[in-house]
C-alpha cells in the first residue's frame, strides 16, 4: 500500500509538467502566428503605400508629358511616336496597378518600370524643350527675315517709284522742243509761184518754219510731228484724215501729221498746211490762227498769226 501511494505524486508531477510543456508549445505557436500575421499585415501596408506612391509617380510623369506637350510645338513623326509610345506604357503600368494585390516580383517589376520610363520622360521632355527653343529661333529668324524682306520691298518699291520718275524725266527732257516758230500766210499761183499775204480772202496756206533746240538726249532720227490748228473762234480744224495722238498725259485730235528728221544740228525746218477747201470756196477768215506742235508725246511749242 505504501508503494502504490508512493507512485501517484510523482504520476501527477508528470502530468503536470506535459501540461506545462502543452501550454508553452501552444503559447509559442500563437506567439509565432501573430508575428507571422503581423509580418504579412505589415507587407501588406508596405505593398498598398509602394503602389500608391508608383501611382502618384505615374501622374507626375504625365503631368511632365502633358506640360511638354503644351505650346503646340510642331513634333516630327519620331517624337510623336515617343510620345504615344510613353503614354502606352503608363496607361498599362496603371492598370497592372489598379489590379488587387500585387506579387512582390510583380511589384518589383512595376518598379522597374517606373524607373526606365522616369528615364524616357526626362530625355522626351528635354528634346520637346529643344524644339520649343529651335522654333522659338525660327520664329525670331523668320520675323527678322520678314523685317528685313518688307525693307527691302519697301526700298524696292521706293526705287521702282524713283527709276519711274527718272525715266519719265528722262522721257520728258528727250522730247523735242521748238526753237523760234515763223507762220506765214501764202497764195499759191496758177504757176506755183508763193506770195505771201496778210489778207485772209486770197490765202490758200499756212507756212510753218521752226527750228529744233539743241537736245543731246534726244534721238538723232525721225520724229513724228503733230499739228493742231485753231481757227479764230477757237475751234479744231480737223479732216478725215486727222489722227488723234498723246502728248503731256492727254489724249488729243491733230490737224496734221508729219515728220522731221532731228540730227541736232540746228538745222530749220517747214510745215505747209492748207485746209480742205470749203462750200464757199474761201479757206480762210479774218481772225487769228492758232498753231500748236507736238512730239514724242510732249508740246514742242506754238505760235499765232493773224489775217486780216
Amino acid at each position: 500500500m505504501e508503494n502504490q501511494s508512493g507512485q501517484t505524486p510523482k504520476k501527477n508531477s508528470n502530468v503536470i509538467y506535459f501540461l506545462i510543456v502543452v501550454v508553452l508549445a501552444l503559447l509559442g505557436t500563437d506567439v509565432y502566428l501573430y508575428l507571422q500575421k503581423n509580418k504579412s499585415d505589415t507587407k501588406i501596408v508596405y505593398q498598398e503605400d509602394e503602389k500608391n506612391r508608383l501611382k502618384v509617380e505615374l501622374d507626375s510623369l504625365e503631368d511632365q508629358i502633358e506640360k511638354a506637350n503644351s505650346g503646340k510645338a510642331k513634333m516630327t513623326a519620331e517624337m510623336q511616336a515617343k510620345n504615344d509610345s510613353l503614354e502606352s506604357k503608363i496607361r498599362v503600368l496603371r492598370q497592372q496597378l489598379d489590379k488587387g494585390k500585387l506579387t512582390k516580383a510583380e511589384l518589383n517589376k512595376a518598379q522597374e518600370d517606373i524607373k526606365q520610363l522616369r528615364y524616357f520622360v526626362a530625355n522626351y521632355t528635354e528634346q520637346i524643350d529643344s524644339l520649343k527653343k529651335q522654333n522659338s529661333t525660327l520664329a525670331d529668324a523668320n520675323t527678322h527675315l520678314k523685317t528685313n524682306l518688307d525693307s527691302a520691298n519697301q526700298k524696292a518699291t521706293t526705287l521702282t517709284a524713283q527709276n519711274s520718275d527718272l525715266s519719265n524725266k528722262v522721257t520728258i527732257a528727250k522730247a523735242l522742243k521748238a526753237g523760234q516758230i515763223n507762220i506765214g500766210a501764202f497764195k499759191v499761183k496758177s504757176s506755183g509761184k508763193e506770195v505771201e499775204e496778210t489778207r485772209a480772202k486770197p490765202t490758200t496756206k499756212l507756212k510753218i518754219n521752226f527750228t529744233v533746240a539743241s537736245n543731246t538726249l534726244a534721238d538723232k532720227a525721225l520724229h513724228d510731228v503733230y499739228v493742231r490748228v485753231l481757227d479764230p473762234t477757237g475751234n479744231l480744224i480737223t479732216d478725215a484724215n486727222s489722227q488723234s495722238f498723246t502728248a503731256d498725259g492727254q489724249t488729243l485730235q491733230a490737224t496734221y501729221k508729219t515728220s522731221i528728221d532731228f540730227k541736232n544740228d540746228g538745222s530749220q525746218f517747214t510745215i505747209d498746211w492748207a485746209p480742205a477747201a470749203p462750200a464757199s470756196g474761201q479757206k480762210f477768215q479774218k481772225g487769228t490762227y492758232t498753231v500748236l506742235l507736238y512730239s514724242d508725246n510732249s508740246t514742242m511749242g506754238q505760235s499765232a498769226i493773224t489775217l486780216k
